[in-house]
């Protein structure tokens, strides 16, 4: 149980549920360095087999809390600025959207609150996303503190939405409310907040029921798709499949559907 988010195992999901309300869930140095230590190992954790973020209160997440920006982060009482210590700092925020976006598992954003800057490049290195009627999201780093955002997120979200809305979201710092994200391929599904938790647990819960290793490499065959030539892709296709069709668990998914073919009709 960490002091910024709290974390649930149920079923072979797991629930990371941000905690800071009373700050907007912002993000703060030691919450990143905490989260990292919570996403870095689930690769190899058996016990989980969907990851759900989400967070508790009136917002996502406010973004990074520049009120803990500190000498750690690269910033001088002085106001001057060590490059060494900033390029950490960007380092920490791409690792921990590399990983992410890495896990061979299903990852879901479940966002029933504004969702801004930080938020949006975490929500971009994810396999799917969710909001409320209320949601809305934005990057405010531009007008804000006139620099971009720094996660890695521009890249995923051109890739994601296209230059059209990536111009829109990262240069004109314009946000976009629930229905318009569902519209620009943002988000996947938009839930009353009645029944948000619910069809999020039901859809992360009809994710465990599938097999996990063609989960893994079906996501690792759709980015590769993103990334590499179509012939490429294809092999990667190819030899995926022939990793499943060859796996015990697809043996036992034909036996037992020869079996149901073949007994008597009734």
């Amino acid at each position: 149980m960490s002091e910024h988010f709290r974390r649930e195992l149920d079923d072979g999901v797991l629930t990371i549920t941000f905690t800071r309300d009373d700050k907007l869930n912002a993000v703060s140095a030691p919450m990143l360095a905490a989260l990292r230590g919570a996403v870095a190992d689930l690769g190899d954790d058996d016990a989980v087999r969907v990851l759900v973020i989400t967070a508790e209160g009136r917002h996502f997440t406010a973004g990074m809390d520049i009120t803990t920006i500190d000498t750690s982060m690269g910033f001088e009482p002085d106001g001057s600025v060590n490059g060494r210590s900033v390029r950490r700092t960007y380092r920490a925020l791409h690792l921990l959207m590399d990983e992410i976006e890495a896990i061979e598992k299903p990852v879901i954003l479940a966002a029933q609150g504004p969702c801004r800057g930080f938020g949006v490049e975490l929500a971009v290195s994810c396999d799917f996303r969710f909001a409320a009627p209320r949601t809305t999201f934005a990057l405010p780093e531009v007008p804000n503190l006139g620099v971009l955002p720094g996660s890695g997120g521009i890249s995923r979200l051109t890739r994601l939405v296209g230059p059209h809305w990536a111009r829109w979201l990262a240069m004109a710092a314009r946000p976009v409310d629930a229905e318009r994200a569902l519209t620009i391929g943002l988000v996947h599904d938009v839930f009353t907040d009645e029944e948000f938790a619910a069809s999020v647990r039901e859809f992360a819960r009809s994710l465990v029921a599938l097999s996990p290793q063609a989960l893994g490499l079906a996501k690792l065959a759709i980015d590769a798709a993103a990334s590499v030539d179509r012939t490429t892709a294809r092999d990667f296709d190819r030899v995926a499949n022939t990793l499943l069709l060859t796996s015990e668990e697809h043996l036992a998914k034909v036996r037992a559907f020869q079996q149901r073919a073949a007994a008597p009709r009734e």
